[in-house]
Protein backbone atom coordinates (compact mmCIF):
# COMPACT_ATOMS: atom_id res chain seq x y z
CA UNK A 1 0.00 0.00 0.00
CA UNK A 2 1.20 3.50 -0.78
CA UNK A 3 1.96 6.18 1.78
CA UNK A 4 -1.15 8.03 2.92
CA UNK A 5 -0.77 11.64 4.01
CA UNK A 6 -3.12 12.70 6.79
CA UNK A 7 -3.70 15.52 9.21
CA UNK A 8 -3.09 14.81 12.87
CA UNK A 9 -6.86 15.08 13.39
CA UNK A 10 -7.55 12.53 10.64
CA UNK A 11 -4.96 10.12 12.06
CA UNK A 12 -6.48 10.32 15.55
CA UNK A 13 -10.01 9.86 14.18
CA UNK A 14 -8.97 6.71 12.29
CA UNK A 15 -7.15 5.31 15.35
CA UNK A 16 -10.23 5.99 17.51
CA UNK A 17 -12.48 4.27 14.99
CA UNK A 18 -10.26 1.17 15.06
CA UNK A 19 -10.50 1.07 18.87
CA UNK A 20 -14.31 1.33 18.62
CA UNK A 21 -14.52 -1.49 16.07
CA UNK A 22 -12.25 -3.77 18.07
CA UNK A 23 -13.67 -3.05 21.53
CA UNK A 24 -17.39 -2.68 20.82
CA UNK A 25 -18.40 -3.95 17.39
CA UNK A 26 -16.24 -7.10 17.54
CA UNK A 27 -17.84 -8.07 20.89
CA UNK A 28 -21.35 -7.43 19.56
CA UNK A 29 -20.78 -9.72 16.56
CA UNK A 30 -19.29 -12.43 18.81
CA UNK A 31 -22.45 -12.24 20.93
CA UNK A 32 -24.63 -12.59 17.81
CA UNK A 33 -22.65 -15.66 16.72
CA UNK A 34 -22.97 -17.24 20.18
CA UNK A 35 -26.70 -16.54 20.24
CA UNK A 36 -27.20 -18.04 16.78
CA UNK A 37 -25.08 -21.07 17.71
CA UNK A 38 -27.33 -21.69 20.72
CA UNK A 39 -30.31 -22.04 18.40
CA UNK A 40 -29.18 -25.44 17.20
CA UNK A 41 -28.29 -26.89 13.79
CA UNK A 42 -25.74 -24.59 12.17
CA UNK A 43 -26.15 -26.08 8.69
CA UNK A 44 -29.55 -24.42 8.25
CA UNK A 45 -29.09 -21.40 10.51
CA UNK A 46 -29.29 -18.19 8.47
CA UNK A 47 -28.65 -16.02 11.54
CA UNK A 48 -25.38 -17.83 12.19
CA UNK A 49 -24.28 -17.48 8.55
CA UNK A 50 -25.15 -13.77 8.55
CA UNK A 51 -23.28 -13.16 11.82
CA UNK A 52 -20.20 -15.03 10.55
CA UNK A 53 -20.27 -13.00 7.32
CA UNK A 54 -20.59 -9.76 9.32
CA UNK A 55 -17.63 -10.88 11.43
CA UNK A 56 -15.53 -11.47 8.32
CA UNK A 57 -16.44 -8.06 6.91
CA UNK A 58 -15.61 -6.36 10.22
CA UNK A 59 -12.23 -8.08 10.47
CA UNK A 60 -11.43 -7.10 6.88
CA UNK A 61 -12.36 -3.47 7.61
CA UNK A 62 -10.22 -3.42 10.77
CA UNK A 63 -7.30 -4.91 8.84
CA UNK A 64 -7.57 -2.33 6.04
CA UNK A 65 -7.80 0.54 8.52
CA UNK A 66 -4.76 -0.71 10.44
CA UNK A 67 -2.82 -0.95 7.18
CA UNK A 68 -3.79 2.62 6.31
CA UNK A 69 -2.66 3.78 9.76
CA UNK A 70 0.64 1.89 9.41
CA UNK A 71 1.33 3.67 6.10
CA UNK A 72 0.14 7.08 7.29
CA UNK A 73 2.39 10.10 7.43
CA UNK A 74 1.19 13.09 9.42
CA UNK A 75 1.52 16.35 7.53
CA UNK A 76 3.49 19.09 9.27
CA UNK A 77 1.05 21.94 8.75
CA UNK A 78 3.64 24.54 9.79
CA UNK A 79 5.59 23.84 6.58
CA UNK A 80 2.66 24.42 4.24
CA UNK A 81 2.58 27.50 2.02
CA UNK A 82 -0.12 29.32 0.12
CA UNK A 83 1.74 30.19 -3.08
CA UNK A 84 0.34 27.13 -4.88
CA UNK A 85 -2.29 24.47 -4.20
CA UNK A 86 -1.17 21.42 -2.22
CA UNK A 87 -2.67 19.01 0.28
CA UNK A 88 -4.46 20.88 3.10
CA UNK A 89 -4.81 24.02 0.96
CA UNK A 90 -8.19 25.67 1.21
CA UNK A 91 -9.01 26.92 -2.26
CA UNK A 92 -11.66 29.27 -3.51
CA UNK A 93 -12.42 28.50 -7.14
CA UNK A 94 -14.80 29.78 -9.79
CA UNK A 95 -16.36 27.36 -12.23
CA UNK A 96 -15.98 29.31 -15.48
CA UNK A 97 -18.68 27.15 -17.11
CA UNK A 98 -21.44 28.52 -14.84
CA UNK A 99 -19.65 31.31 -12.89
CA UNK A 100 -20.36 29.57 -9.57
CA UNK A 101 -17.81 29.98 -6.75
CA UNK A 102 -16.90 27.17 -4.37
CA UNK A 103 -14.41 26.57 -1.57
CA UNK A 104 -12.75 23.26 -0.77
CA UNK A 105 -9.96 22.02 1.44
CA UNK A 106 -7.86 19.35 -0.28
CA UNK A 107 -7.35 16.38 2.05
CA UNK A 108 -6.38 12.72 1.91
CA UNK A 109 -8.89 10.20 0.60
CA UNK A 110 -9.63 9.00 4.16
CA UNK A 111 -10.57 12.47 5.36
CA UNK A 112 -12.69 13.51 2.38
CA UNK A 113 -16.23 14.72 3.05
CA UNK A 114 -17.74 16.93 0.34
CA UNK A 115 -20.56 18.09 2.66
CA UNK A 116 -17.89 19.55 4.94
CA UNK A 117 -16.02 21.05 2.00
CA UNK A 118 -13.19 18.48 2.20
CA UNK A 119 -12.25 17.21 -1.24
CA UNK A 120 -9.97 14.20 -1.73
CA UNK A 121 -6.70 15.11 -3.35
CA UNK A 122 -6.88 12.02 -5.60
CA UNK A 123 -10.18 13.02 -7.25
CA UNK A 124 -10.07 14.46 -10.78
CA UNK A 125 -10.78 17.97 -9.42
CA UNK A 126 -8.18 17.58 -6.65
CA UNK A 127 -5.58 16.37 -9.14
CA UNK A 128 -6.42 19.16 -11.56
CA UNK A 129 -5.99 21.84 -8.91
CA UNK A 130 -2.69 20.57 -7.46
CA UNK A 131 0.17 22.95 -8.11
CA UNK A 132 -2.03 25.73 -9.50
CA UNK A 133 -1.56 29.33 -8.37
CA UNK A 134 -4.03 32.18 -7.89
CA UNK A 135 -5.31 33.34 -11.28
CA UNK A 136 -4.55 30.06 -13.07
CA UNK A 137 -7.27 27.96 -14.67
CA UNK A 138 -7.44 24.20 -14.24
CA UNK A 139 -9.20 22.22 -16.94
CA UNK A 140 -10.54 19.06 -15.35
CA UNK A 141 -12.11 16.18 -17.28
CA UNK A 142 -15.16 14.85 -15.45
CA UNK A 143 -17.94 12.51 -16.64
CA UNK A 144 -20.10 15.53 -17.56
CA UNK A 145 -17.38 17.09 -19.72
CA UNK A 146 -14.58 19.54 -19.00
CA UNK A 147 -14.69 21.84 -16.00
CA UNK A 148 -12.74 25.09 -16.24
CA UNK A 149 -11.89 26.14 -12.69
CA UNK A 150 -10.21 29.48 -11.96
CA UNK A 151 -8.23 29.67 -8.72
CA UNK A 152 -9.37 32.79 -6.83
CA UNK A 153 -7.66 32.28 -3.46
CA UNK A 154 -5.41 29.81 -1.61
CA UNK A 155 -5.25 29.69 2.18
CA UNK A 156 -4.61 27.23 5.00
Amino acid sequence: MAIVYMTEEGYKKLADEIVQLEAVDRKAISAQIAEARDKGDLSENAEYDAAKEAQGMLEMKISQMKETLANARIIDESKLKTDKIQILSTVKIRNLNNNQEMSYTLVSENEANVRQGKLAINTPIGQGLLGKKVGEVAEVVVPAGVLRLEVIDISL
